[in-house]
């Protein structure tokens, strides 16, 4: 935005004003936002907002057309900042949801007019922050929608920083010769978007964009080798294109994506094409500051993506924020929709317009601990935590065992049974199953909490020269929780409607009200890890098995925040292919392992309050 700014306030009616915060240079136009209270004011018209598209130039051919490729950004933003020459920030969403599958739990999707002008725009934001001198671009994603190229999500939202601070080129339609400048933009962009649209924002932050001011990721991939493998085991590849493709880029897409398919490999190995994809190694690279959101029972995107990322920017100077839940793939939108809206709110106006409201000293975590009980604190993980390591022991029933703090000591074997997995492993925890093994701890004393990162390391033995182990932790005892059974997500609509933000004829401010959806559990997976055995030397490389040789490897768990109720047990739960995530590991064979429990512990993150 250029430039030193001073804060400067009025007092007017006992009430604080602000009437401009960043003093405009000499001769500019002044500030286009108001400020009440601290916050910016719904002081601009939104049915006289301006629509338009532009197509930006991503600097890509991917497509091989023999034409750069160029993503189409839909754009809102008040028309009075633009007929007084105010420049005002953006709030963009980058996304290839916007027309197979709509964003919110309402699945809105982009709607235009007969003339091609956008018409609605999903979720709150525009709703919300264009009347209160903000513009929101919504982003397609390269080949999809109205876009041309192919599926690059951060190529995609990067271009588009890069149009709104003058160094790419935009067009008033999607192959013509029509240039179009952002004379309107600050320069200044906050990244926003759940899931897939939340990768993009990590993703931008990553390359150190300049422009980008903060990103808020929901439910956000940090890499994507733990989307399609785990410690060597494979789960699948489906590229970022198939299936949300528009018809041209079905088409022209096909050898980019099989091109991608080929790097990333089907044999479970980390390699350079995974490199490339891993935002959390590039984490030094980022200049914007971070609201993060995550639920820690997403079987969406798990919340090991989180922890890793969270656990990286740690390291760093970044200004951080994070909303941490119990439930899975949830925008916080639906689950403390006021709360959630004021703290966005106040977040926007500091890191875009430079509103010094002091949000970044305050409590940067704010997380659920059971459902709709929410604390505030000033870090995560929390301090006084640490790695706690518990060990098993064999117990008169094969099978079965203790989780302790003392070595632990004897054997249990299990063999892979095609067809189960983790959700009945868990089930009846005092019989033995030839399928998994299962340590228990005794019931803790006290309120136990554990967040963070834990790992499981085994020493196993294997009868075939390939096999998969699978590690997930419990725990045992009766509790109200909320429902995250996929598909449940752990809130359900109601049939009321709360308004956040201006109406227009075809785009409502107006959305579901939700609640939680509570279920009585006597069990609940908190993490689970999983690895290919042949992979224990690296990630890089898997070798075959020596039958009968035993082997040593760790497996990351998912990442945690849970408060264990006194009277409770936590288990280790031991098995081989958790069904469906993975195929087996050799088609039509059972292996038979075998664990060392002497070589066998769990490492958890216990808070020390």
């Amino acid at each position: 935005m250029g430039g030193r700014r001073q804060l400067f306030s009025r007092i007017l009616s006992g009430a604080l004003i602000a009437s401009a915060v960043l003093a405009p240079a000499a001769g500019a136009a002044p500030p286009a936002f108001t400020l009440r209270d601290g916050v910016t004011q719904p002081v601009y018209s939104y049915e006289h907002a301006l629509r338009e598209t532009t197509w930006v130039e991503t600097g890509q051919d991917l497509d091989r057309d023999g034409r750069v490729d160029r993503v189409a950004a839909d754009i809102i933003r008040p028309a009075e900042p633009a007929a007084r020459g105010q420049r005002i920030p953006v709030i963009m969403d980058t996304s290839p949801y916007f027309a197979c599958c709509g964003r919110g739990n309402e699945q809105q999707k982009k709607t235009y007019a007969p003339d091609g002008t956008p018409a609605q725009f999903p979720l709150f934001y525009d709703n919300y922050f264009v009347p209160r001198g903000y513009a929101v671009v919504l982003v397609d994603v390269g080949g999809t929608n109205r876009s041309s190229g192919c599926f690059d999500d951060v190529a995609s939202g990067v271009g588009v920083v890069n149009w709104l601070n003058g160094r790419a080129k935009g067009f008033t339609t999607p192959e013509g010769t029509g240039e179009v400048k952002a004379r309107w933009a600050s320069g200044a962009v906050g990244a926003i978007g759940k899931s897939q649209d939340g990768a993009a924002a990590i993703g931008m932050a990553s390359t150190g964009v300049d422009g980008l001011r903060t990103v808020v990721p929901i439910a956000g991939v940090s890499s994507y080798y733990e989307v399609h493998n785990s410690g060597g085991a494979y789960f699948g590849y489906g590229g970022g294109g198939p299936g949300l493709y528009n018809e041209r880029a079905q088409v022209l897409c096909q050898p980019f994506e099989d091109g991608n398919a080929r790097r990333a490999g089907t044999d479970g190995n980390y390699n350079p094409y995974w490199q490339s994809q891993n935002y959390v190694d590039k984490v030094a690279n980022v200049r914007a500051s971070v609201f993060d959101v995550q639920g820690f029972h997403d079987v969406n995107v798990n919340p090991l993506q989180f922890g890793q990322w969270w656990d990286a920017l740690n390291r760093t100077a970044v200004a951080r924020k994070a909303w941490l839940h119990q439930g899975a793939h949830l925008d916080p939108f639906d689950l403390q929709r006021p709360e959630f809206v004021s703290a966005l709110h106040r977040w926007f106006d500091r890191w875009l317009l430079g509103v010094r409201n002091g949000i970044e000293r305050e409590p940067a975590i704010h997380v659920e601990h059971t459902p709709d009980r929410w604390a505030d604190e000033p870090s995560w993980p929390p301090a006084g935590t640490r790695q706690e390591t518990f060990r098993p022991a064999a117990g008169p029933t094969p099978g079965l065992g203790a989780l302790a703090t003392g070595p632990g000591r004897g054997s249990a074997s299990l063999t892979d049974t095609p067809g189960s997995g983790e959700d009945t492993w868990v089930l009846n925890p005092e019989l033995p199953s030839p399928e998994r093994v299962l340590f228990r701890t005794a019931p803790t004393p006290a309120d136990t909490r554990i967040a963070g990162t834990g790992s499981v390391t085994v020493t196993v033995r294997s009868d075939q020269p390939k096999a998969t182990v699978s590690a997930v932790l419990v725990d045992y005892g009766p509790a109200t929780v909320r429902d995250t059974t996929f598909p449940a997500l752990g809130v359900k609509n109601l049939t009321t409607r709360s308004c956040w933000g201006a109406s227009g004829a075809a785009d409502s401010a107006c959305f579901l009200d939700t609640a939680a959806d509570l279920v009585d559990v006597d069990h609940q997976i908190l993490a689970a890890g999983w690895a290919d055995i042949g992979h224990h030397r690296s990630l890089w490389r898997g070798e075959p098995l020596t039958p009968g040789k035993p082997y040593t490897l760790t497996l990351r768990l998912s990442t945690l925040d849970h408060v264990v109720p006194a009277g409770h047990r936590i288990a280790l739960v031991l098995g081989g292919t958790d069904v469906p995530s993975f195929d087996p590991a050799l088609p039509n064979t059972r292996p038979r392992l075998t664990f060392d429990l002497a070589g066998t512990a769990v490492s958890l993150p216990v808070v020390h309050w």
